[in-house]
């Protein structure tokens, strides 16, 4: 690695501590943009193809115009890595509706901003893998699907944030958020699962929810163990009665949780579902066809 990262901003580059963008900048200014977190493992950007595609359908969700191509995009994430010598990294990839002025009409915005962060990052509390964490259910209600919906991963993250604090203000690890009408929507930045009687459950999109590629390579993970599999809406009380329950996403991966509101979920440790999922899900990561090669 270099002595300073090398920061992707428009198609140049710029040292960590020289990386800046206009405070006219409506994702400054508003959160109005879109982005991606992408983790790169040996030389390889997992799933980096299935992130642009998110990335390029959440910017269409909020009518921004990225400048470059999916193909473009990709070489550019990767050119990246290759600009700070890293094989291993958490990646942000932020697009925003770029400079303006201080109104809203985001015709005043003539060409996006485009941003590329090759970094690191730990979010998990310890041995969370196997050891679990604890959560709470937050008074922070998803933003509906015909509001800032969390369908779109856009800059907008006030709503996570709120969850976040009231996690941090209990003492727990993570907060969950409920949709407006109290079923379970995801955590605060992760896909939720349930495992009763063997069987696998997680909630819709339609919760107001990110569409996971996490979530995603888990849910092909049990269609090839031939472990049942069902997208419903998830009560609080399935939560708390349920025999295993666990996290999916970019940042904290896969990760067992074991208590929520100070109830014991199953025996308080990762149950046999959620450990075989975690060794498959090692698997996918390691496996080099599942996403670009830096090299």
């Amino acid at each position: 690695m270099t002595s300073e990262l090398q920061i992707y901003i428009d198609g140049k580059f710029y040292p960590k501590s020289q990386a800046k963008i206009s405070v006219y900048d409506h994702g400054f200014l508003y959160g109005d943009g879109v982005f991606e977190g992408i983790r790169a493992y040996n030389g390889v950007v997992f799933k980096l193809k299935e992130h642009v595609d998110r990335l390029y359908r959440s910017a269409h969700a909020i009518m921004l115009n990225i400048p470059l191509t999916k193909e473009e995009m990709v070489q550019a994430v990767v050119e990246t890595l290759r600009k700070n010598n890293m094989k291993d990294s958490y990646i942000r990839l932020i697009v925003s509706r770029g400079i303006g002025d201080l109104g809203l009409d985001p015709r005043k915005c003539p060409k996006p901003t485009t941003i590329i962060i090759t970094d690191t990052i730990n979010i998990k509390a310890g041995n969370a893998k196997e050891t679990g964490i604890t959560t709470m259910f937050s008074w922070v209600r998803r933003n509906p699907v015909d509001a800032t919906t969390h369908e779109v991963k856009s800059l907008n993250y006030l709503n996570s944030i709120l969850a976040k604090i009231e996690a941090n203000a209990n003492g727990v690890d993570e907060a969950i958020c409920l949709d407006t009408s109290g079923c379970i929507a995801e955590g605060v930045g992760e896909n939720i699962f349930i495992v009763k009687n063997g069987e696998i459950l997680t909630p819709p999109t339609s919760t107001g929810a990110l569409e996971g590629i996490t979530a995603d390579s888990v849910i092909n993970l049990c269609r090839k163990l031939n472990i049942k599999l069902t997208i419903t809406n998830l009560t609080p009380f399935m939560l708390f009665t349920a025999d295993e329950a666990f996290f999916t996403g970019t940042a904290m991966e896969m990760v067992p949780i074991r208590e929520v509101n100070k109830r014991q979920i199953g025996t308080g440790k990762p149950g046999p579902v959620t450990k075989l999922l975690l060794g498959e899900f090692q698997k996918v990561i390691e496996d080099p066809t599942n996403g670009t090669k830096i090299y």
